[in-house]
């Protein structure tokens, strides 16, 4: 007789271990000799193991379903059955009924099944509302359960409680699997712009990959990918470029070639000037981008098009942008149309659309355009006003940081210097961060001069 509770803990062992080939070896050998209600009952295990392998496993998932139920007809009634079946049609697009004796089943396995299915159907809110603490769980699923409610909270815009979420993931894991929860977590501290706490995360990645497990190469992958954009948000393009290549060829070897790492070479070659190789791996990320990416792609896109003084053309692709309402950066993208407008002449249309985009919080990009405008008018105190709001809410040293100190210095200096502290120092910020190649560079020189002459300063004195 099979004692199926003490062979499904068998395979919860042998799963803590990650060794599936081993559960799965348990489950057929005691199915061989079973009698046809345990046979049942262990074709469901399988299943649930089965289902760990995601879309991939899907087929023998429904191979283990049908053997349960064949075995026992009774058993569609169970509520593990059930959930299982439920997580199975979910996966194929359906749309399924999640009844409340699965919510509230007492095996927090069925409970947890559940919870896959409600988030695999997009309902994150209704997914954590069950109640399932990871202690109740076999400890192979502990930190998949982590991992599920991270990704409803990061549906539901929670990032920072994602992020904390595969922390305790991570911890709750080991190996390969630790090092793929420290990088969903360092890829939701780069959207909140912690580059230096991701890239700690992405250190202790790193040291976990061997090198002898031939399935490492995607994971590799997207490590790299996550490093680029670190390495990126740290200041340092050049690096980001070797990074980034070193995840396409990754990818490459594994057979695949993604919309992400596109977009982030297009990104880091924006960076390094080089603008139609920019558009070039942008229009490859639009190739390849699913539904949901599209419009990031497309707005990478506008951006690269007004880089290279394409406005018509950079304004259609972000209009395209436009009709996604669920896209986060709707109001950036107003900013970067109002800048089209702006190159084309159209300066009323132009101030018109960055207030709008002012107003829901595109701060940086609408004041630039809205500066431009006021400059263009001759407004001077208002143009100024613009530029110092750029300089305030601009990442230090970035691109938009140091434009908003370089106009902000040549406004001052048409207005005749009437504070020459400040636009000296407007002058020497912007000028630390101006290659000299810069047609800039010359003319800030000549304003720090004129300040420094108001001033009373000589011989290259700065200010504290």
């Amino acid at each position: 007789m099979i004692d199926v509770q003490m062979c499904w803990q068998q395979v919860c062992a042998a799963l803590a271990s990650d060794q599936y080939d081993v559960a799965v070896t348990i489950l057929d050998a005691a199915m061989s000799v079973a009698q046809p209600a345990q046979r049942a009952r262990l074709a469901l295990y399988l299943a649930s193991v089965q289902s760990l392998y995601g879309e991939t496993g899907m087929a023998d998932v429904q191979s283990a379903l049908a053997l349960a139920l064949s075995s026992d007809a009774a058993l569609g009634a169970d509520p593990l059955y059930q959930a299982l079946a439920s997580e199975q049609a979910a996966r194929r697009g359906e749309t399924v009924e999640v009844p409340i004796e699965l919510r509230q089943a007492a095996d927090p396995l069925t409970r947890f099944h559940a919870f896959c299915t409600l988030n695999l159907m997009m309902l994150p809110q209704e997914a954590l509302e069950i109640d399932l603490p990871v202690a109740e769980l076999p400890e192979h699923l502990r930190w998949r359960l982590r991992s599920w409610q991270a990704d409803a909270q990061e549906s539901l815009g929670q990032t920072q409680d994602a992020a904390h979420l595969y922390a305790e993931a991570a911890h709750l894991t080991r190996g390969p699997n630790r090092a793929v929860m420290l990088q969903e977590q360092s890829a939701l501290l780069l959207n909140l712009s912690q580059p230096e706490e991701a890239r700690r995360l992405l250190e202790q990645a790193r040291a976990l990959y061997t090198g002898r497990d031939p399935e490492e190469g995607l994971n590799l992958a997207t490590w790299y990918y996550l490093q680029a954009q670190v390495t990126l948000q740290l200041g340092q393009p050049e690096d980001a470029f070797k990074e980034i290549q070193e995840a396409a060829r990754l990818e490459k070897l594994g057979g695949e070639n993604s919309y992400g790492v596109a977009l982030v070479r297009g990104q880091v070659l924006l960076h390094l000037g080089q603008h139609e190789k920019a558009l070039v791996a942008f229009e490859e990320a639009l190739r390849l981008a699913s539904d949901g990416d599209r419009p990031y792609a497309n707005h990478e896109l506008g951006v690269a098009l007004l880089d290279l003084d394409r406005p018509v053309e950079a304004r259609e692709k972000l209009e395209s942008v436009l009709q996604e309402p669920g896209y986060p950066y709707i109001p950036e993208v107003m900013a970067d149309i109002a800048e089209c407008d702006y190159r084309l002449g159209r300066l009323a249309e132009a101030q018109q659309g960055a207030e709008q985009a002012l107003a829901q919080g595109a701060v940086v990009p609408a004041s630039l355009v809205l500066g431009n405008v006021a400059l263009d008018y001759y407004h001077l105190e208002d143009a100024l006003e613009h530029y110092e709001r750029v300089v305030q809410e601009a990442a230090p040293e970035s691109r938009d940081w140091v434009i908003g100190h370089q106009m902000a210095a040549d406004v001052m200096a048409q207005q005749g210097f009437l504070n020459p502290a400040l636009a000296y120092a407007h002058a020497q910020q912007a000028l630390a961060h101006t290659p000299e190649s810069d047609d800039w560079y010359v003319t800030l020189q000549d304003h720090l001069r004129k300040a420094e002459e108001l001033l009373g300063h000589s011989g290259g004195r700065t200010l504290n």
